[in-house]
């Protein structure tokens, strides 16, 4: 049978490492797509830095919308990032009647719904594996493996710089600066950082998984999003004494008015499975009415593991792209027309556990003022942890562990125990959920 004719847009880590995998397994890659899957044209605004990339037998082409319509093309794959172009280009290869693969989360997150919309009206698809986890299944778990359940929520880490500078400063004792000094150092962190360590990346990712996990629209412009640049480490050292960790979190649930979507630093016990990923990993907690939990754990980005997922996608669409559009997956798991609009929660109606760190005078009476206020505010407390002062100091650091609570209670709360004579600055909160 004659090969699937592929076009790629971009020529970056990503483009190399499908074409690396793609070459070096292309016998059992067509054994298992039914037939041979090859690069025959590449869109890049740099030719030489893509002939570097693909060698001598892949046509270069440097305008990328004659790649997309060109009529030998079955599949377009983009891997340019950025949301802007990409979208024009995904949208002109969807209206010329190719299918698409990406790994552009932030392209799907701001533009997805559109985007799907668009294909289903053409009868092509649009594949994104590669787009959350990296080389991790976790798209095709939650749309396939998955689909005989009611899911309750999901949580994860899927931001590996996050992950590291959180797993460096806890383990080796490092700064948050110094930790981050040394992801960028390692390759894992850009120049500019901020898209992990302020958890947008994160929230790209999260609003994807929620999406298909509960059959609503992408909605990212709805997720509560917080980095990871506040945290100090003494907080990183109370959360191991409390027998915590903390994770920067994507967190997606069912409750009773909503669907929670929020990013943000989070404790969580150090006994379970997550607690223990570490470094660049990824991993994803996926609780079912029928399956009860599991968890989905790998490399979360670079060349060769999100090329894994990619060729997944490939090998998937090279199976399917003859078939009936209205017999295949949907692309959110959900038909278009089942979608729902169940509301997204602010934060402030979010029901969690909290971790509360508070500076304080070193005198009679202030333990009692804070757990006062918490309890007029309805607010329990599981565990208390307080430093001795430091030698010729009056001060200390009390750290309040809660029992679950709306945030607006415990915002309210906070508000009022900094208003004490006995407190100084501001308090310090951070969420904490049990993953049970």
């Amino acid at each position: 049978m004659e090969s699937i004719k592929i076009a790629v847009l971009g020529a970056g880590t990503v483009a190399g490492g499908t074409f690396r995998v793609l070459t070096r397994n292309q016998e059992e890659i067509a054994r298992r797509a039914g037939r041979a899957i090859e690069i025959t044209l590449v869109g890049a605004r740099d030719p030489a830095k893509a002939r570097a990339v693909f060698g001598p037998g892949v046509a270069i082409q440097s305008d990328l919308f004659a790649v997309v319509e060109h009529p030998d093309i079955e599949i377009v794959l983009e891997l340019i990032g950025g949301e802007t172009l990409a979208r024009e280009l995904v949208l002109r290869a969807i209206a010329a009647g190719k299918h698409v693969v990406t790994a552009n989360k932030a392209l799907l997150a701001h533009h997805g719904n559109e985007i799907f919309a668009a294909a289903q009206a053409k009868g092509v698809m649009v594949a994104f594996e590669a787009a959350v986890g990296g080389g991790i299944p976790i798209i095709k778990a939650l749309r396939e493996g998955l689909t005989a359940n009611r899911l309750s929520w999901l949580a994860g880490i899927i931001n590996g710089t996050s992950n590291f500078v959180l797993s460096a400063m806890r383990s080796e004792g490092k700064s948050f600066a110094m930790a981050l000094a040394e992801a960028k150092r390692l390759g894992y962190a850009e120049a500019d950082p901020s898209f992990d360590i302020d958890g947008i990346d994160a929230a790209h990712k999260l609003s994807i998984l929620a999406a298909i996990a509960f059959g609503i629209p992408v909605q990212f412009h709805a997720c509560y999003t917080e980095g990871i640049g506040a945290l100090e480490l003494r907080d990183m050292q109370a959360a191991e004494q409390l027998g915590y960790r903390i994770k920067l979190l994507g967190i997606a649930r069912r409750a009773e008015r909503g669907i929670e979507l929020r990013v943000h630093p989070t404790l969580i016990p150090s006994r379970r499975l997550m607690a223990s990923v570490e470094g660049v990993t990824n991993a994803i907690l996926i609780q079912g009415d029928a399956v009860g939990a599991t968890l989905y754990c790998g490399a979360g980005a670079g060349a060769e593991p999100t090329a894994s997922a990619v060729v997944a996608d490939l090998v998937d669409v090279t199976r399917l792209h003859t078939a009936d559009p209205e017999n295949r997956v949907p692309h959110l798991a959900f038909r278009l027309d089942a979608l729902v609009s169940t509301p997204i929660l602010s934060i402030d109606d979010v029901e969690t556990s909290y971790y509360l760190r508070l500076r304080v005078l070193d005198r009679p009476g202030v333990l009692a003022d804070v757990t006062r206020i918490l309890a007029d505010a309805s607010i329990s407390i599981g565990a208390f942890l307080q430093h001795e002062p430091e030698e010729n100091q009056d001060q200390t650091d009390i750290i309040l562990l809660t029992h679950r609570a709306l945030e607006w209670r415990v915002r309210a709360a906070i508000a009022a125990i900094e208003e004490l004579d006995s407190v100084l600055g501001s308090a310090v909160l951070i969420r904490l959920e049990e993953l049970a």
